[in-house]
């Protein structure tokens, strides 16, 4: 612990003086979230994760897995344009700690270059800097790159009782531009506890000494915090299990026209979410998001293998099409790979 929090030191210190401007929305594709049965709850899911994709929503709840994991995700946006995957492997590795690796990528992918392509009357190429004399494209010059967004994570969990457990991810961002490229580096700190049997409470404080975003440019941004508060109880019932569960996320980034509530510079987005998982076999989900929207999904699980789907609309005024995502998780739930006991 104290070479973790003289790490933390220098990070504040290096990200204080490097970082030349706040910037608002810089971090966005982090907020996105992972898992199908996240998404199907509106993410709320701080308190509720008990996954490979925990790392990403409370790293301190990685410390409640008793296997090995590992979790796949594929979600498609936009009407197919914007592609979302992420990847987990999380293993308990003592009797009360779980250690995880995580990737995710937004990408669009394909994207066509012309700025090569212009040729004038004659049929010469006309070169970028005189572009507005090209008369036609000719698409056989046409090149085609991609924009992606990627975060690597590497998370630390564990449990100091039987309810409390605490968790932490170094986080490396890398986003990749045509004519640009950027670099970052950061941390999340998160707590899980449970009050009682069946109520849990959680908090995950995302980007927690800021996240430095450095470009080629030479341009640095930061990413502020995001504290992500959660609640989540469980209700037997019916031959199965409700689960009611609740999220805030706390931003400070003067949000007043992109949060559902503020509080001058501070900006509250809940999600909610009700899941009933009948006999630990079907699952079904609803939840309402911090954009309003209205989420479905429902899930399937099997002895090694939970597969999960998910779905989201916007507004149909925007025409942005319907969101699909489905991630499986498979467990290797056998008695060699169990977590050690004392």
């Amino acid at each position: 612990m104290k070479i973790l929090k003289r790490i933390l030191i220098v990070l504040i210190v290096i990200q204080g003086v490097s970082a030349q401007q706040i910037a608002k929305y810089a971090g966005e594709f982090l907020s996105i979230g992972v898992g199908g049965r996240a998404l199907g709850l509106g993410g709320a899911y701080a308190a509720l994760a008990n996954d490979a994709s925990a790392a990403y929503w409370n790293p301190a709840a990685l410390a409640r897995l008793n296997y090995p994991e590992f979790m796949l995700m594929h979600d498609e946006r936009f009407g197919g344009m914007v592609n979302y995957d992420f990847g987990a492997v999380a293993i308990p590795y003592s009797n009360n700690a779980t250690i995880a690796v995580s990737l995710m990528r937004l990408g669009v992918d394909g994207i066509p270059d012309s700025r090569d392509a212009g040729v004038d009357a004659n049929g010469n190429y006309v070169p970028r800097g005189q572009y507005q004399n090209a008369v036609r494209i000719d698409e056989s010059k046409i090149t085609y790159f991609n924009s992606a967004d990627w975060a690597l994570y590497f998370t630390y969990s564990k449990r100091m009782s039987n309810n409390l457990t605490y968790g932490i991810n170094l986080k490396i961002l890398r986003r990749g531009l045509e004519v640009a490229s950027a670099t970052g580096i950061g941390f999340d700190v998160g707590v899980f506890y449970s009050p009682r049997e069946n109520w849990f409470v959680a908090a995950n404080a995302q980007d927690v000494t800021t996240t430095l975003i450095a470009w080629s440019t030479g341009t640095n941004e930061l990413i502020s915090p995001t504290l992500k508060l959660g609640t989540a109880y469980f209700i037997d019932l019916f031959q199965g299990r409700f689960a009611p569960t609740m999220d805030v996320d706390v931003r400070f980034e003067n949000r007043q026209f992109a949060s559902i509530a503020h509080l001058g510079p501070i900006s509250f987005d809940p999600h909610m979410g009700l899941e009933f998982d009948y006999k630990n076999t079907v699952a079904l989900r609803i939840g309402y998001s911090d954009v309003k929207q209205l989420t479905l999904g429902a899930g399937i699980h099997l002895r090694k293998l939970d597969i999960d789907y998910s779905f989201a609309r916007f507004s149909a005024e925007n025409d942005l099409g319907d969101t699909h995502r489905i991630s499986l998780r498979m467990i290797l739930r056998e008695a060699r790979f169990a977590r050690a006991t004392e």
